[in-house]
C-alpha cells in the first residue's frame, strides 16, 4: 500500500468475493499469474475459503511469493480490485436469467458490505446473470461506472475464437471477433466485424477452402458458442476453468494498464440507441477500468438483435423491482 496516500488502494491485492468453483478457479488462475502478492478469499463458508486458500498456498512454492488467505470484509478497504463470483450455480436446465432473483438478493446482502468499507477500487462482477448484476452492482455501490465491471462476453469470445480456429485450421489467437449483447441466450456474433489477422472471415474462409457452406458453418459455430455453457454444465454439472482464465485476462489489462479491448459488461449510454443498461460490448480496459466503448462494424441485424438483447435484459431487471 501506498504510504504516502491514506487512502489509495494497495495494487497487488485482490479480493475474491465466494469460493464456489468459479471464485476457486480464478484464485488459482491469479496465483500462477503472478499479478498479486495478496490474494484474500471471502466466503459465506470461512471454513471453505480457508481450505481452498490452503489448497492454493500449496502451489506457491512453484510460482511467485504471495499471501493467500481466508479474510472478511475488512479486507477489502485497502484492495485495487474486488471480484465477486458468489451466487447460486446454474443448473442444468436452467438458464442464466432464471438466477436473477436469488442472486440479486445476494448481491443486496454484499454490496452494501463492500459500500461500508468505503472501498474505492475496481469491482468485477462475474457472477450470473453478469450484464444484469453489473448494473446491480452499479446501483448498490455508488462507485463510478467505470469502476465496476462485469465479465460479460470475455469467455464467450474466447470459445467463438477457439470454434472459429479448430474450423479453419488456424491459431486461435489470430482470429479477431467478437460475442456481444448478453452473457447467454440472446448473445450475438459479430460476424460484421470479424476477421483473421486483418482479412475478413468469409474471404479468409474462401483461402481455406470454405466457400459453399460458409453461412451454415457459421451460424453453427455460433450455436455451438452459445450452448457451450449448458454442454459442460451437463456433463461435469458446473463450468469454472474457462472463466477463471478470462478473469486473470480482465485483471491482466486492469493491473498493467494494458488499455486492451474487451468485451466486457458496461453501462450503455446511448450506444446504438441502448441506454441505462449493462450490456457486453468491446471497450478499452485499463487501470481506472472502463475507459471507453469501441464501436465496432454492425449491420442492421446485428444491431436489432443487439437492442433486443438489451430490451430482453431491461425487462428481466425491471421485473424484480431493484430499489437502488
Amino acid at each position: 500500500m501506498n504510504e504516502n496516500c491514506i487512502n489509495c488502494p494497495d495494487t497487488r491485492k485482490v479480493v475474491i468475493i465466494g469460493c464456489g468453483f468459479v471464485g476457486s478457479a480464478s484464485a488459482f488462475s491469479l496465483m500462477q499469474s503472478g499479478l498479486f502478492s495478496e490474494i484474500v478469499l471471502i466466503d459465506s463458508d470461512n471454513s471453505k475459503a480457508a481450505g481452498e486458500a490452503l489448497d492454493i498456498n500449496h502451489g506457491v512454492p512453484f510460482a511467485k511469493p504471495m499471501k493467500i488467505y481466508a479474510g472478511t470484509y475488512d479486507d477489502i478497504k485497502d484492495a485495487s480490485l474486488v471480484i465477486i463470483t458468489a451466487g447460486a450455480n446454474q443448473k442444468e436446465g436452467e438458464t442464466r436469467l432464471d438466477l436473477v432473483k436469488k442472486n440479486i438478493s445476494i448481491f443486496q446482502s454484499i454490496i452494501p458490505e463492500i459500500k461500508k468499507r468505503d472501498f474505492n477500487g475496481i469491482l468485477l462482477i462475474v457472477s450470473n446473470p453478469v450484464d444484469i448484476l453489473t448494473t446491480v452492482a452499479i446501483k448498490l455501490s455508488g462507485l463510478p461506472e467505470n469502476k465496476v465491471l462485469g465479465s460479460g462476453t470475455v469467455l464467450d469470445t474466447a470459445r467463438l475464437k477457439y470454434e472459429l480456429g479448430n474450423h479453419l485450421n488456424v491459431d486461435s489467437r489470430s482470429v479477431h471477433a467478437f460475442i456481444i449483447g448478453e452473457h447467454g441466450d440472446s448473445e450475438i456474433a459479430g460476424w460484421s466485424s470479424a476477421n483473421v489477422s486483418g482479412i475478413p472471415l468469409h474471404k479468409f474462409c474462401e483461402m481455406r477452402g470454405f466457400c459453399n457452406d460458409h453461412d451454415e458453418a457459421m451460424k453453427k459455430i455460433a450455436e455451438d458458442v452459445k450452448n457451450s455453457a449448458y454442454e459442460i454444465i451437463s456433463k461435469k454439472r458446473a463450468t469454472y476453468y474457462g472463466i477463471a482464465m478470462s478473469v486473470k485476462r480482465i485483471c491482466e489489462a486492469i493491473v498493467r494498464d494494458e488499455k486492451s479491448i474487451l468485451p466486457i459488461s458496461s453501462m450503455m449510454h446511448g450506444q446504438y440507441g441502448i441506454e441505462g443498461i449493462s450490456l457486453s460490448m468491446p471497450a478499452i480496459v485499463g487501470k481506472n477500468g472502463v475507459e471507453t466503448h469501441v464501436p465496432i462494424q454492425l449491420n442492421n441485424d446485428e444491431i436489432f438483435k443487439l437492442q433486443k438483447s438489451a430490451k430482453t435484459l431491461q425487462e428481466v431487471l425491471n421485473q424484480n423491482n431493484l430499489d437502488s
